[in-house]
């Protein structure tokens, strides 16, 4: 697979911040990722590099864009860029999404807010700063996009749910086991979910595996590895899924 981007990614609750390098292409174009879609608001700018983020009836070029949860798009890059994924069911998810997109999906924006955190973003990537330098700055980011809009929390049930899929995320997961402790059906409990998330339980639970495998393999474990301790099947079910949900296969990536 031939190396598409450098990058350094970071992941804590609810939201993970990738800082990526794109690197130089041989001949015209920038590189570019398949059409795809993953359980994130994306919030991407330029840290000097040019990039364009597109949906299939709207596009933006550097500055900064955000593009919703589970809306499928495609990412051309060229050079340095931040992208930070906000999980859509935090309250800061759903304070970003109330600000930034309204009934939209897709939305460009003044990057002027970013500003201030920008260069400390690429001094961090340049000197190989610990995790922690990348997680404050991230929080930070969000603190700034969020501004003074506030989010709910999803319903505590749903909440629940999320959490006993998170403790048991290395093995078999299922809606019957969360609704042998509740006191919904598993229908009602299934219906909720998804008017919650928007996302069926299952597939939620795959989301979960992947930002799992992602967090385990940004610490340096080899594929097979955050594979299994994810719950996936093997790293090729794991790479299929991640190319799925990013457009492009992990071993692209080549972690600083």
């Amino acid at each position: 697979m031939e190396l598409l981007a450098h990058a350094r990614i970071v992941i804590w609750e609810g939201a993970s911040l990738w800082v990526v390098d794109a690197t130089k292409v041989r001949g015209p174009g920038p590189r570019r990722t398949d059409f795809h879609a993953h359980h994130a608001i994306q919030i991407t700018f330029s840290l000097g590099g040019v990039f364009k983020l597109a949906t299939e009836d709207a596009s933006a070029e550097s500055g900064a864009a955000a593009v919703a949860a589970d809306v499928a798009h495609v990412f051309e890059a060229e050079g340095l860029m931040a992208l930070l994924f906000v999980e859509p069911e935090s309250r800061a998810g759903r304070a970003i999404s109330r600000k930034l997109f309204g009934n939209a999906k897709f939305t460009a924006f003044p990057p002027e807010p970013l500003a201030e955190i920008g260069p400390r973003l690429a001094r961090a990537f340049r000197a190989h700063a610990q995790d922690d330098v990348f997680i404050d700055l991230g929080r930070s980011l969000i603190t700034k996009l969020a501004g003074d809009s506030r989010g709910d929390a999803p319903d505590l049930r749903v909440r629940q749910m999320i959490a006993h899929a998170m403790e048991r995320i290395e093995g078999p997961v299922s809606l019957a086991d969360v609704a042998g402790a509740s006191k919904l059906s598993a229908s009602r409990l299934r219906h909720l979910f998804v008017e919650q998330t928007g996302l069926p339980f299952k597939t939620y639970v795959l989301w979960l595996r992947l930002t799992r495998a992602v967090e385990a393999f940004a610490a340096g474990a080899p594929l097979t590895q955050a594979a299994h301790d994810a719950g996936f099947a093997d790293s090729a079910h794991l790479s299929r899924t991640f190319r799925r949900m990013f457009g492009i296969a992990p071993t692209a990536l080549r972690i600083t």
